[in-house]
């Protein structure tokens, strides 16, 4: 038994567990001692919680960071984009470029969003920009289309108002939050039919940060062919793409001892621009064909080799660096401890001037960095 890995999970998934038996690992339950636990993000948020105190050892790494919400809770994914934005603009980051319509160039990524009730005011003023639009509403704590319907006239929300008469949005008690979005209605279609993407994303680290994409992953198609008409606005078999639906017709807090692979749902549309719609913190490991079961199998072999290198037992202490070879399907998206010496080596040699080289004139040749795919 000695060195043998004791893995234990809430999430009982034969892609996790065969990989799991596949390693010889030993399976353990909750209550006794674990190195490998597989947990879901309520479990999660109990081991983080201030009230439970739970101190993780050092041959122990769970599968989510403490607050991995800030990144996929759609309301605080929107928020920390819209202020990384911000960040740049005060930096005078080149990034933050925008084209002669005061749209981003390269941070334009995510569809004009709002976060109701506190912006509410801001969206009404947008929607009469253009009240022919239609916008997207999904509750913030919600996944797997739960809650999401979609909107063409400002009075359909208003309902929600206790007083309609004015214009400020007052959530009833017990209404939760909802961010809403303008509907990308120019979608990209196969076949006559809305898709998105599923990408995969593994962080090892953010502090420095460390992430990987995995190199395969699949669309998910609606069931029924796509129309703009406002009168097909409450069928979602139309307009979600979730396989929940479909099958019924960076402030992040670096923790040593987790990981996470993030689920990237990407929408595009007509003119090939991809549009982030949300980001998962627990994406399905459920399998709907052998194809699926294939995929995800694979991603979690190949997540495993990464975050647990040689299937010895985990010790935080040491930084999880695997060798190329042992990546998979996964690539190397960025390295900023990798980025950051680099930079000091491209800094740190001497340049060729023209003084030194009369008569030839040389280009400085510096090298790019490789870290970004």
């Amino acid at each position: 038994m000695a060195g043998k890995v004791k893995w234990a999970t809430d999430i009982e998934k034969s892609v996790l567990v065969n990989n799991f038996e596949k390693r010889g690992w030993i399976q353990t339950s909750t209550d006794e001692d674990w190195n490998f636990y597989w947990m879901s993000v309520q479990t999660i948020r109990n081991v983080f919680s201030i009230e439970n105190g739970y101190r993780l050892n050092d041959d122990q790494i769970v599968n989510h960071f403490p607050n991995h919400y800030e990144l996929t809770r759609k309301d605080l994914m929107v928020k920390n984009i819209k202020r990384y934005r911000r960040e740049l603009e005060r930096e005078a980051s080149p990034l933050v470029e925008k084209d002669e319509n005061g749209k981003y160039v390269h941070l334009d990524f995510i569809p004009v969003t709002f976060m109701l009730p506190g912006d509410y005011n801001l969206f009404v003023e947008e929607f009469r920009k253009n009240p022919t639009s239609t916008w997207i509403m999904k509750p913030c704590g919600k996944a797997q289309g739960k809650g999401i319907f979609l909107i063409n006239k400002l009075s359909q929300i208003k309902k929600w108002s206790r007083d309609s008469r004015t214009t400020t949005f007052i959530s009833p008690a017990g209404k939760e939050a909802y961010v809403i979005s303008l509907y990308i209605d120019n979608p990209l279609l196969i076949g006559g039919k809305k898709f998105d993407l599923r990408l995969y994303v593994l962080v090892t680290s953010y502090r420095p940060l460390k992430c990987y994409m995995y190199r395969l992953g699949f669309c998910r198609f609606c069931t029924m062919k796509y129309t703009p008409s406002t009168s097909e606005l409450d069928n979602m078999f139309v307009h979600l793409t979730n396989v929940s639906v479909q099958k019924l017709g960076p402030v992040m807090i670096n923790d040593r001892h987790c990981f996470e692979c993030y689920g990237y749902d990407i929408i595009i549309d007509d003119k090939l621009k991809p549009w982030l719609i949300e980001v998962n913190a627990s994406p399905s490991l459920s399998s709907t064909t052998a194809n699926d079961r294939i995929l995800k199998y694979n991603l979690i072999n190949d997540t495993l080799n990464i975050v647990v290198p040689n299937g010895e037992v985990p010790d935080c202490k040491w930084s999880r660096c695997p060798p190329k070879e042992a990546l998979g399907y996964y690539e190397l998206l960025y390295d900023e401890e990798l980025a950051q010496n680099e930079g000091m080596e491209c800094e740190g040699k001497p340049r060729l001037g023209p003084s030194l080289n009369k008569g030839s004139r040389q280009k400085e040749t510096r090298k790019p960095f490789s870290t970004w795919k």
